[in-house]
């Protein structure tokens, strides 16, 4: 089983990345002015913040990109505040935590719900790394699209907001709900810590809460159950 660094393949292929994020979102928004579009909402990432000092991270927080994927979901921030001002057309950006929920896949640089989700259900084994005791913040898809659905209107223009729980799960506490979830054996296997993982992540939602009215719905072990049973159900 595998779970990659954040941003290991923008590593990897820093060009690359940035002809798909940053001549993305410029193509994205040339479109966008072209069409006479009013707004465009960004998704971002908490990989903008780099390694916070303050958790959760709060939306005021200084970025400190530390990967050219960071880099690159920045760069699409000052694109957006570019076009604005040539051209009006209104933003918001969305920092995501860990997303997740039905019809993730579990390849390449996949969120560790659903590589612990399909390899449980498959009886192949799961590897937690270091102690396990990493955190992140998982916040689930439909919560996440009522966000974009809020952002979409004339609240938060121009505006940055983070879109999570505020809560901080650990990896190993991860492993435990999915394989409950499962009715599987909560049994992972460990190897050596990796180097440039992040100890731990989380937002704070309480902007978006203010400025789109926006919060989390979703308990993570009814999120987990969900995806569990989504998950199972292709198999049948």
């Amino acid at each position: 089983m595998r779970v990659l660094v954040t941003g290991g393949a923008s590593v990897a292929d820093p060009v690359r990345d940035a002809r798909v994020n940053v001549e993305g979102t410029a193509s994205v928004l040339t479109a966008a002015h072209s069409a006479g579009a009013r707004k465009v909402v960004f998704a971002s990432s908490v990989a903008v913040y780099g390694r916070p000092g303050v958790i959760p991270v709060p939306g005021d927080a200084a970025t400190d990109p530390r990967s050219p994927y960071a880099a690159s979901k920045l760069s699409g921030e000052t694109y957006l505040a570019a076009f604005r001002a040539l051209h009006g057309i209104d933003y918001t950006t969305l920092v995501l935590s860990n997303v997740y929920g039905p019809r993730q896949s579990p390849a390449g640089e996949a969120g560790a719900v659903a590589v612990f989700t399909d390899a449980l259900l498959s009886g192949a084994p799961t590897v937690l790394y270091g102690e396990g005791d990493q955190t992140r913040d998982y916040v689930y898809v439909a919560d996440v699209v009522d966000g974009f659905v809020r952002a979409c209107g004339e609240a938060g223009g121009g505006r940055r907001f983070n879109l999570g729980t505020g809560l901080q799960t650990t990896d190993r506490e991860l492993h435990t709900l999915v394989a409950e979830a499962a009715g599987v054996p909560d049994d992972p296997g460990f190897a050596p810590a990796r180097l440039g993982d992040l100890p731990a992540m989380a937002v704070d939602p309480a902007p978006a809460r203010e400025g789109l009215g926006w919060r989390p719905q979703t308990e993570l072990s009814t999120g987990l159950k969900a995806t569990v049973e989504w998950v199972r159900s292709r198999r049948r």
